[in-house]
């Protein structure tokens, strides 16, 4: 619950010369720590950990991959959370005005927060509903995904991929695979064939903003009791999934090639670039969400104990996470007679199609997908609360005169935020949907978000001062940063992040390079426009 004060200041003048009153509004607060605490775990906790973490563990080196994994977290994650929780407690004011009392000149880096937070909020509702619209097709007396036998089927699907069985041509594919493309997704041929709307998926999309809204509208007063359940659910589930998976023939081969190191991998500026990119993802730097929630906390709330508390829970969800998306990669190559690599994918192609592939061999198929699917709801809402919080609180901080003046309260507001952004999830859910989907999946959280994060940390800890940071921090707390957090704030974290940024531009220029036309044109346009919007925000 979020309790809201007031006090009246008596006396003076006004600008006419005029004596009187004036009441002053204190910042809403959470009522109990634990929402706050439950809040930035849920929105830590999303759909990367379940579809992302698992899969760059693996490829990036097994076991080996959880030392620069660490190591980026340490150096990098936890002090930029410290530092974003600090800013936000302090300054009691969104990304945008608290960066502009802190360091003016950067004012821009904290608008290009928001702008990287809605161009995610307003794809990552699609996710949402594609997870509610399979949750409903468990209800089914079949599930549709399990057989050859539906009017999206081709004459490729093939669905008898038990070890006693082989495929009849290379080109076959699962009827998993093509519920997915040709069902949900109803998928065209390319970028330029955007095809019809699906209105399934645009009544769904309707249903998840209106979750979104009743979850948000009040603000961190219904919120912070909607994440007592959306924070902790996934947990119940990831554990019953766990104990489940580690009894399926094969699962301790596909653990195995989750943990299993391959220290040569460590040589690699890639493995370093996704363990970077893996944390930046998962807390959720650089979004201005965080800066948005620690605005609403008590001046003088611990930081450090919230900073540590959620970033270890993160990765220890992530190790989960992995053991439970792997015990069950692992049974299905064990079933289909393949190696975990002939079978180990990420994104939606994990959650999508490999996964419902799996449930349809386990008794009870209804039961794992629809836990899986309403887990899945949990994870997205979560990160999409905070992610549409960010704008909110930005419009209401900036404009709340305006808006008092046409009659507009903060539960319209929402409403209109909602409203705009489920019309702009439009083009994810048309036919040619999914390659707009990764095209922004792909730059809209990349290339942009270092080169935010790196100016929001060069203005805070250079321009306003680490040392004056920490100086706010004894203010509010009692006692100031380890020495340890000042050094990250003012080398470690911005030369890591620099480098980051570099490593990442390099490696995408060498895959243009080797794909297609299409596919050059594509990086061309996500490496120029979705990073450009987010420059012109800094530059402001």
């Amino acid at each position: 619950m979020l309790k809201k004060e007031s006090f009246t200041v008596s006396g003076g003048e006004d600008e006419g010369g005029q004596g009187g009153t004036q009441t002053v509004e204190i910042r809403e607060k959470w009522s109990r720590k634990i929402e706050f605490i439950l809040a930035c775990v849920g929105y830590a906790v999303g759909l990367g950990n379940v579809w992302r973490f698992p899969y760059l563990c693996y490829k990036s080196g097994g076991g080996a991959f959880l030392i620069p994994y660490f190591i980026m977290l340490f150096l990098c994650g936890i002090p930029l959370f410290y530092m974003e929780l600090a800013v936000g407690q302090y300054t009691r004011e969104g990304p945008i005005k608290a960066l502009a009392k802190m360091c003016p000149i950067f004012k821009g880096a904290g608008a290009a927060t928001v702008v990287v937070a809605y161009l995610l909020c307003t794809y990552y509702n699609v996710i949402i509903a594609w997870a509610v619209y399979y949750l409903i097709n468990t209800f089914r007396s079949e599930l549709p995904w399990a057989s050859c036998n539906n009017s999206w089927n081709t004459a490729n699907c093939f669905s008898d991929y038990s070890s006693n069985t082989s495929r009849p041509d290379n080109n076959s594919v699962s009827p998993a695979e093509e519920y997915y493309n040709f069902n949900v997704l109803d998928r065209s041929k390319g970028i330029d064939e955007p095809g019809e709307l699906r209105w399934q998926l645009v009544l769904i999309l309707l249903f998840t903003w209106i979750l979104v809204y009743f979850s948000i509208w009040k603000g961190v007063r219904s919120s912070g009791k909607v994440v007592y359940f959306t924070a902790t659910f996934p947990y119940i589930v990831l554990v019953i999934l766990l104990v489940r998976g580690v009894t399926l023939p094969g699962a301790w081969k596909g653990i195995e090639y989750f943990i299993t190191p391959r220290w040569e991998l460590l040589y690699e500026p890639e493995v370093w670039v996704n363990a970077a990119s893996q944390n930046f993802n998962s807390i959720g730097i650089a979004f201005g969400s965080l800066i948005a929630m620690a605005s609403y906390n008590k001046f003088s709330n611990n930081i450090f104990r919230d900073v540590m508390s959620v970033s270890l829970l993160n990765a220890a969800t992530s190790l989960l996470a992995g053991f439970v998306i792997f015990s069950i990669l692992g049974y299905i190559a064990t079933l289909q007679n393949k190696e975990v690599d002939d079978v180990v994918t990420q994104g939606p192609g994990l959650v999508f199609v490999t996964y419902p592939a799996a449930f349809n061999t386990m008794s009870v198929p209804h039961l794992w997908a629809a836990l899986f699917f309403f887990m899945l709801l949990c994870l997205g809402l979560d990160s999409q609360f905070a992610m549409v919080e960010v704008l909110v609180t930005t419009l209401w901080d900036h404009f709340k005169g305006f808006f008092r003046s046409w009659k507009i309260n903060r539960e319209i507001l929402v409403l209109l935020v909602c409203v705009v952004s489920f019309f702009l999830g439009f083009p994810h859910i048309t036919q040619g949907g999914i390659y707009v989907f990764t095209l922004l999946d792909s730059y809209s959280s990349g290339i942009s978000l270092m080169y935010v994060a790196f100016f929001e940390v060069i203005g805070i800890t250079w321009i306003y001062g680490a040392l004056r940071l920490s100086r706010n921090v004894q203010e509010m707390t009692g006692s100031k940063p380890f020495l340890f957090f000042i050094i990250c704030w003012l080398v470690i974290s911005p030369a890591l992040i620099f480098v980051r940024m570099y490593c990442k531009f390099e490696i995408l220029c060498i895959a243009m390079e080797i794909q297609s036309t299409c596919s050059h044109t594509l990086n061309a346009s996500g490496l120029t426009f979705v990073p450009f919007t987010t420059q012109l925000c800094v530059l402001v």
